[in-house]
């Protein structure tokens, strides 16, 4: 008989990809896992792994035994949620990863009203970018993610997780409310000249930013670049920069800053993502209603 516990950390083995990264994820040490998984090896009476520099690969019959640990971790949480399901009481602890101005702007309200009607569920909430969140629901480490999704940019889509849009959240211009230069700004094309502020390299919002811009006929000048939004709203309110802004980061309160339509409207998209195994879960329902619920007062 093939142990489970073993069956995982194969599985985590494929889609971590090192021992080390396996072993930080699982909280054992990396010769802890090497040991089981020799362990496994004995019972499936087969190899798993093959040395491959400093690294390890897995055989083709270790493929095989991963793509059943994936679908047999699937059928646990699963009967989880079944079992979940038969209480009374809403229960149980959720693991939440969300992007800075969701966590500024929805999780104070979310997490008053989880205490209040479901004072069961214990909320666990950790700041992650939404595509490196994405990926960690799916490897099992968040059980839901607050994402984003920017106009032509789509996140990635792993198997096995869901997506719920949470809402439509438009993006302007935020401009100082006194003009740079004593010139006016009207509209994106009057920003050419003016120093920006945007994310930094890799990030979506940085892209979308930029073909924004070099749509309007320019080329940005970024002279300061950075992930906290609430740091480039000071640097915009201040005169010192103009930038591209969704209006979750305002929270239902007064921008201290000048905003201006952008052509096209655009909006990026908010969304929840759960694994598809566990989606029905009482506690992942609760924290997934009450998020849409504070969304729609907010946005």
């Amino acid at each position: 008989m093939l142990d489970v516990r073993r069956l995982r950390l194969l599985h985590e083995l494929k889609i971590r990809g090192t021992l080390a990264e396996v072993a930080d994820a699982m909280k054992y040490s990396p010769s802890s896992v090497s040991q089981q998984l020799t362990l496994l090896e004995k019972e499936a009476g087969v190899k798993l792994l093959r040395k491959s520099g400093r690294r390890v690969q897995l055989t083709p019959q270790a493929e095989i035994l991963a793509e059943h640990a994936a679908a047999l971790l699937a059928t646990l949480e699963r009967a989880e949620t079944d079992l979940a399901a038969s209480l009374t009481t809403v229960t149980g602890t959720v693991r939440l990863a969300v992007f800075q101005t969701a966590a500024l702007a929805l999780m104070p309200d979310f997490l008053t009203i989880m205490s209040i009607e479901y004072p069961e569920v214990r909320v666990e909430m950790t700041q992650r970018e939404p595509e490196t969140a994405l990926y960690e629901t799916w490897a099992r480490d968040f059980d839901i993610v607050v994402a984003e999704q920017y106009p032509g940019h789509a996140a990635p889509h792993h198997p096995g997780l869901d997506r719920a849009i949470l809402a439509k959240d438009p993006i302007r211009l935020a401009a100082p409310r006194t003009d740079l230069g004593g010139k006016p700004i009207s509209s994106l094309a009057d920003t050419a000249s003016m120093a920006w502020v945007m994310e930094p390299h890799g990030a979506a919002s940085r892209h979308w930013a930029e073909q924004a811009c070099r749509s309007a006929g320019f080329e940005p000048d970024v002279r300061y670049e950075t992930a906290d939004l609430q740091a480039q709203i000071r640097l915009i309110s201040s005169g010192n920069a103009v930038g591209l802004l969704p209006d979750l980061v305002w929270a239902g309160g007064v921008a201290p800053v000048r905003l201006l339509d952008l052509p096209g409207l655009p909006e990026r998209t908010v969304f929840t993502s759960t694994r598809t195994a566990g989606r029905i879960h009482p506690a992942i329902r609760a924290c997934r209603e009450v998020l849409e619920r504070v969304a729609a007062e907010r946005m």
